[in-house]
């Protein structure tokens, strides 16, 4: 559970935290996702310049995909710790669960099926039959086993390399012994071959969800420990693509389609990931014609809208529709510190909250491409509900009543408000224009602006007022963007907000097996937590990037996970004679 970093969307792949969310191999992930996102009234602009190519009804097979990332920090999945690598891990490994893109549920993967005890403390999956490795052996529940203690111990399995996501898998059991004493956890047991059975030290009704994660499929052990360095450069996975090679480092990463993959067989040969050291450089390769999927560089979004035209879902690449703004899992927001003199005031915060006009700094600062927030749950997440935060509605004399009662007419006698944001990752526009939006109340601002990990400490050591902050989902559900941020006792609490009816609501919701009635607990558990304005939503952040013409179906999902199992690429016209 990371906070979002420094840039305002993945700089580079460095600074976005870890990434989960995936979609299931089994389904046409271009037609579904279509489906879902047609709610987000995503308009695609008339194809244009480069964009003018024809899309076939039939899925042609064949082909190299190229995309682009930059130098991965692990493509082993034990350390997936980055958006670069994951893109490799999603490939070649499929982990238990995976997440239906029109239901936004946990679905089977590797595992097809798995069942919780009563409250949700003891977890039994049961594997797919006859799945293989990519070296020919079978997946077996030993194999994830292995896997999940190679994380969890990973200092003692893993030579001078200590696992950064080891902390998804604290809930089981036995998790801080196998981190202190290097013993694994004793809450994952193999029952027989085909059955893993997962014991939690807590209910967690949405465990199953963390679960979906790329960085826990299966790793067969023999393997690993035979050359661990080489493992590290050629994983060996159970998804439906493998290692063409090692990994080139600075230069490349191939994957090539499993001809023995257990689901469904992917339409292309395989997947080069081309290593640039930036996406201006990478940018420049796109339009010469060198590479198939990147990121946009900022001030250009809308000049490759008019040249590529804009996807019709804004997940969705196809010929003529490759430009890429869907909205992403994260969101953008200022939080406020409830211990402040003057914050304590929820008046006060909802005043701030409310004068803020958040459709202008979406046009204005990020191009058109990101849309205002009114829920702290991003748009398109299962659970969300439009509106839910009341005051994100700009209301800019609603704000001056809010403001006068608590005793600021016209902001007369109130204090100088100080924003603490990071530099280096473009808040300096947001912040003054919401400054100026707040001096239309009388309200004097300064700012300070400090090097990311700087920041960081000022927001969770609480020494600020009024803070940029921005979140990233570790997994698609509504608790991972309630509980570590609104909960009193988490260290992600930046707003110092404290309720014991949200705490115990959400332990509660946590231990609800019922999933409608664990996402209606939490959507209760929002409200709750809305009227008393902890923090100020602002924007969801956007993708900014385009896929080629040769390109069909290819989905880049709203976790920033690329779907290479059902995209296809159209053939090229034989030459002329």
């Amino acid at each position: 559970m990371l906070p979002y970093g420094p840039g305002t969307v993945r700089t580079a792949g460095k600074e976005a935290g870890v990434l989960t969310y995936r979609f299931r191999r089994t389904i046409a992930t271009a037609v579904v996702a279509a489906m879902v996102l047609s709610v987000l009234g995503l308009v695609g602009c008339q194809p244009a310049g480069q964009g003018d190519g024809e899309k076939s009804d039939e899925p042609a097979k064949g082909g190299t995909m190229t995309f682009f990332i930059v130098e991965p920090a692990f493509i082993d999945p034990y350390n997936a710790q980055e958006s670069e690598g994951v893109q490799v891990v999603q490939a070649v490994f499929d982990s238990l669960t995976a997440i239906d893109p029109i239901s936004g549920k946990a679905i089977p993967a590797a595992a097809a099926s798995w069942e919780p005890n009563a409250d949700a403390t003891v977890w039994t999956f049961k594997l797919v039959e006859g799945a293989k490795f990519h070296d020919g052996t079978p997946v077996t529940a030993k194999d994830f086993v292995y896997a999940f203690n190679r994380i969890a111990t990973s200092p003692n399995k893993i030579p001078d390399a200590a696992s950064e996501i080891a902390y998804h898998l604290s809930p089981i059991k036995g998790f801080d012994e196998a981190g202190e004493k290097g013993t694994d956890m004793a809450g994952v047991k193999a029952i027989d071959d085909m059955t893993l059975e997962i014991t939690l030290s807590y209910s967690w009704g949405d465990f199953a969800y963390v679960l979906a994660h790329p960085a826990f499929g299966p790793v067969p052990q023999a393997a690993v420990e035979k050359d661990p360095k080489a493992f590290a450069d050629m994983p060996v996975g159970n998804g439906p693509f493998k290692m063409a090679e090692p990994w080139k480092h600075d230069q490349y990463v191939k994957v090539v389609a499993d001809p023995d993959y257990y689901g469904d067989k992917p339409f292309i040969d395989g997947v080069d990931f081309t290593i640039f050291k930036d996406e201006e450089t990478a940018f420049r390769e796109f339009q010469a014609g060198t590479v198939d999927f990147t990121e946009i560089p900022q001030g250009q979004i809308q000049t490759s809208i008019e040249t590529y035209g804009e996807s019709k879902d804004g997940w969705t690449v196809n010929p003529g529709e490759q430009v890429l703004i869907g909205p992403e899992a994260a969101i953008y927001y200022y939080s406020f510190n409830v211990a402040d003199p003057v914050m304590k005031d929820v008046k006060v915060r909802q005043a701030l909250s409310m004068a803020i006009n958040r459709q202008a700094l979406a046009d204005t600062v990020y191009e058109g491409t990101r849309e205002p927030a009114d829920s702290f749950i991003p748009k398109g997440m299962l659970g969300y509900e439009p509106g839910i935060w009341p005051e994100t509605t700009y209301d800019l004399e609603g704000a001056k009543k809010l403001l006068a009662e608590a005793g600021y007419p016209e902001g007369k006698g109130l204090p100088e408000i100080k924003i603490n944001f990071n530099t280096g990752g473009g808040h300096e526009k947001p912040m003054e224009l919401i400054s100026s939006d707040w001096a239309k109340l009388g309200i004097k601002t300064k700012s300070e602006g400090l090097e990311f990990p700087q920041h960081i400490d000022k927001m969770q050591s609480h020494k600020y007022q009024v803070g940029r902050a921005g979140w990233i989902a570790d997994y698609p559900i509504m608790d991972n963007f309630t509980y570590p941020e609104f909960l009193s006792t988490s260290a992600d609490n930046w707003s110092g907000f404290k309720d014991l009816e949200v705490d115990a609501a959400l332990e509660k919701a946590r231990a609800t097996i019922d999933e409608d009635a664990r996402i209606k607990a939490y959507q209760d558990i929002e409200k709750k937590i809305a009227a008393a304005s902890p923090v100020a939503p602002l924007v969801w952040y956007a993708h900014r990037h385009v896929g080629s013409e040769r390109l069909n179906d290819f989905v880049y999902d709203n976790i920033g996970l690329g779907h290479f199992e059902k995209v296809w690429l159209t053939p090229e016209e034989p030459a002329s004679k």
